[in-house]
């Protein structure tokens, strides 16, 4: 699957990069604000994209999607996106970055994400 992960640094508004993704791809909103995410969120529906919203799982069920969870920060309002998840919210998606190690994948068998984003253990430009 292809995502397209946005940046508040390096890409604040990922709409129109977003409006040229094919369908079946998938939004990862980092730091967006509710009106991107708004935005975001009627382009996902009329593009069939899958939207993820990260680290605020408010945020994610306000705009009818999924929450990914990073791996080195909390996550506000995870509860009760977890308590929405299990009474079958639609688009209630769970992903979790993992950037290796026990702690990591303890999490992962904990949380039982949909999917898990991987990427590099260390910083990269």
């Amino acid at each position: 699957m292809l995502w397209l992960v946005s940046d508040p640094a390096r890409l604040p508004d990922p709409r129109p990069a977003a409006s040229r993704l094919p369908r079946g791809a998938g939004v990862l909103a980092r730091g967006a604000t509710p009106e991107v995410l708004a935005g975001l969120r009627a382009l996902a529906r009329s593009r069939g994209l899958t939207l993820l919203v990260a680290g605020d799982g408010r945020a994610a069920l306000a705009a009818g999607a999924g929450l990914h969870l990073p791996e080195r920060r909390g996550s506000a309002g995870l509860l009760p996106f977890l308590l929405a998840r299990r009474a079958g919210f639609p688009g209630a998606l769970l992903s979790l970055a993992c950037h290796g190690g026990a702690a990591a994948a303890a999490r992962v068998r904990w949380l039982r994400p949909d999917l898990v984003l991987l990427s590099p253990l260390f910083p990269t430009a």
